[in-house]
């Protein structure tokens, strides 16, 4: 039977019936993580076993990014005109459609047509997610559910290459699909029994020119950026065309919204809100940080230390580590230092975890990096979970579904852009002193994107109650 759910409250204690919703979404939220990284390590083995080039199953990990970032922007609008467990529910089903399928792929065509299906469910997940538990524990106690959940959900895109390496060292590629059949499954069970109905207005229009212009919009800088990191430059004419033309149709969509005569995807009078401002901006930024960094620390264990993919993502567990510390640190005592001087000092321990790491050669002392993945994992936990809480600063129970939406935007096109810029100097670096010593000077760059971060940090509010 259903569960009511939570009335927001001043008290910060989390019911169980809360931590039972909480239990259920991050079922199928962990499912979708795991998926946007576990691929990466069977490109090759792809290639071979389908007879394609290694640039033909580049598409594999594109065609999901972009599915992804076309139906990112309805995930606000769904909620509010369908109800948040129905639009949980289809998502949940086609993405587990799309894995079925992609486990039963014949050719590099058929396999990359559905993996924009699985883009189309898991695109929607993570916001769906946020919206969910946003309203259900209002912004009191979001920061303290956060902290609850994040450990998991930040852990799976990391754990993703270790998972992949070992089915492939086991096992047909196709169980990197299958394996999410039985959890999606019982994702589903688990909603179809446990979460509470949360039905939409069923009144709300769609925006339809609003996404005619942001979808693309969001696709043609997703796309102009994987394909920078791919072709190790900014230069390619594929990447300025789909860079300006993105560009060009988002600055189109700002227009759109200010001056539409319906309810715009994202309605950009958020902005106005300080703390919803900059949590964006930190968004962005984490965004980059983090996918930035994914994208470099297992490629040095890999390149420069001769690492296999499972050795690698073995090596990258201290930063789970510290997440965990910080997080439960966060969780319980987040409140009392408010969101700006947590997420200041979660900086501070980033820049001090990557530090070690702009210093790296083939030899570098393992026990030193493993520290400094605890005290970078750490930070990010630590600037993470309060961002999140503090972008609802402010708000209307009734703003939270386009707010999730404008900030998982911030984070994707972020997590995109710091992946390319990373990937096209790591290629750049390599050139001039080798696989050795291209990590160290690669690595500065990430210290300095991390370094923005304080800015939009400053102008969040000093305590959760918006002050």
């Amino acid at each position: 039977m259903a569960t009511s759910p939570p009335a927001p409250a001043a008290s910060q204690r989390l019911e169980p019936a809360l931590l039972r919703l909480a239990g259920i979404v991050l079922l199928g939220a962990i499912a979708a993580q795991l998926d946007s990284t576990i691929v990466t390590v069977a490109i090759d083995t792809l290639g071979r076993d389908l007879h394609s080039s290694v640039t033909t199953m580049q598409w594999v990990g594109t065609a999901y990014l972009l599915a992804l970032a076309i139906v990112l922007p309805i995930s606000g609008w769904s909620v509010e005109r369908f109800g948040a467990k129905r639009m949980w529910m289809i998502s949940l089903s086609l993405f587990l459609g799309g894995s079925v399928l992609c486990g039963l792929a014949w050719s590099s065509g058929s396999l990359i047509a559905f993996r924009v299906l699985q883009g189309l469910g898991g695109g929607l997940l993570i916001p769906l997610m946020q919206t969910i538990l946003a309203q259900a524990a209002g912004p009191k106690r979001l920061q303290r559910l956060m902290g609850v959940i994040a450990v998991p959900a930040m852990l799976a895109p990391v754990l993703g290459p270790v998972i992949g390496g070992v089915i492939l060292d086991n096992a047909s590629w196709r169980w990197i699909f299958f394996v999410n059949v039985p959890v999606v499954g019982l994702a589903l069970l688990a909603a179809w029994r446990g979460m509470p109905e949360l039905p939409g207005s069923g009144e709300r229009r769609l925006d339809v020119l609003g996404l005619a212009l942001l979808s693309p919009g969001l696709a043609g800088i997703v796309f102009g950026f994987s394909r920078a990191g791919s072709q190790g430059g900014f230069g390619a004419p594929e990447v300025i065309v789909a860079l300006a033309l993105g560009i060009v149709l988002l600055l189109a969509f700002g227009w759109h919204a200010l001056h539409s005569r319906i309810e715009p995807l994202i309605d950009l009078r958020l902005f106005r809100a300080r703390s919803f401002a900059a949590s964006s901006a930190l968004m962005f930024l984490v965004g980059a940080a983090l996918f930035g960094a994914m994208l470099l620390l297992p490629l040095y264990y890999q390149q420069a230390r001769g690492q296999s993919a499972l050795d690698a993502g073995l090596l990258l567990a201290p930063q789970g580590l510290g997440l965990m510390i910080a997080l439960i640190v966060v969780s319980r005592a987040g409140d009392h230092f408010g969101p700006r001087a947590t997420v200041l000092a979660g900086v501070v321990l980033t820049l001090l975890g990557t530090l070690a790491y702009t210093q790296v050669t083939p030899h570098t002392s393992e026990l030193l990096l493993g520290v400094s993945l605890v005290v970078r994992g750490a930070g990010l936990g630590a600037a993470f979970v309060p961002v999140i809480a503090a972008s609802y600063i402010g708000l209307r129970v009734d703003q939270i579904p386009r707010a999730t939406t404008a900030v998982r935007i911030f984070q994707q096109v972020g997590g995109s852009l710091g992946t390319a810029i990373f990937a096209v100097i790591l290629q750049r670096e390599t050139v001039r002193h080798g696989a050795g010593g291209a990590f160290g000077p690669t690595f500065w760059w990430a210290m300095g994107l991390t370094a923005l971060a304080f800015i939009p940090a400053a102008l969040l509010p000093r305590r959760a109650n918006g002050d």
